[in-house]
């Protein structure tokens, strides 16, 4: 499997969400983008993987795939109801 790299700015979401109360696991991010629930493609080669968080939540991590390694460019917590409609 390829090495995933979390970018600095990725890293520091992660921070900004616990002081928020909204730990996310690394852990989880590699799953998300490992086993997505939902994968959409969009410009710059960049890929958006989602999966659920809780009952009204989905995590959406953007990121790159390289030849060697997957880079995560940042991750955001989203409404269920916004990004599931289809």
């Amino acid at each position: 499997m390829k090495e995933i790299r979390f970018s600095d700015h990725a890293q520091l979401k992660m921070e900004i969400l616990a002081t928020h109360e909204l730990t996310i696991d690394p852990a989880f991010v590699i799953e998300t983008v490992r086993f997505p629930e939902k994968l959409e493609a969009r410009e710059e080669n960049k890929l958006i993987a989602q999966k659920q968080l809780d009952k009204n939540l989905v995590l959406r991590v953007v990121y790159r795939e390289f030849s060697t390694f997957i880079f995560i460019i940042t991750l955001y917590p989203g409404r269920k109801s916004r990004y599931e409609k289809d």
